[in-house]
C-alpha cells in the first residue's frame, strides 16, 4: 500500500518539486493550494498524512490541521519558514507530529515522514 499524503503548499514551484520528488519516491500525493483546497480533498479522499505550509492564503496551516483533526485522526508535518522553539511548539499544539522548516530539505522530509508513520503504526499495533 502506497502511504497518501495530502501536500498543502501555495508556492507553485516547491509544490511541483516536492510533489514530484514524493511521488517518485512511491508515495501517493493530492496537493492543494489553500486550506479550503485542502479541507475539499480531504472530505473528497482519503489521506494518510498532511504536509502542510503554516503560512497559507486563507488561514494557517494550524487552522486546516485543527478542523482535519475534529473530523478524524490525523497525523501531520507542518513546514514554515520560522523555526524558534515557540513556533516549533505552536506546531505541536496544533497537533503536528513534526516541524520542518524551510526551505525544507527533501531528505529531512523523508525522515520526517517515516518518524511518523512509524508512530502511527505504532499506536495501532
Amino acid at each position: 500500500d502506497r502511504l497518501r499524503l495530502l501536500l498543502v503548499e501555495d508556492h507553485p514551484d516547491t509544490v511541483k518539486v516536492l510533489s514530484r520528488l514524493l511521488l517518485h519516491t512511491g508515495y501517493s500525493v493530492r496537493t492543494a493550494g489553500s486550506v479550503a483546497a485542502a479541507l475539499q480533498l480531504a472530505e473528497a479522499e482519503p489521506f494518510d498524512l498532511l504536509v502542510s505550509d503554516v503560512r497559507l492564503p486563507d488561514a494557517t496551516g494550524y487552522e486546516l490541521m485543527a478542523e482535519l483533526r475534529r473530523r478524524r485522526p490525523v497525523k501531520g508535518i507542518a513546514m514554515s519558514g520560522y523555526g524558534m522553539e515557540s513556533d516549533m511548539q505552536k506546531s505541536r499544539d496544533a497537533g503536528f507530529a513534526e516541524h520542518l522548516v524551510k526551505p525544507v530539505n527533501f531528505a529531512q522530509l523523508q525522515s520526517a515522514i517515516r518518524r511518523v508513520t512509524a508512530e502511527a503504526e505504532a499506536g495501532q499495533g
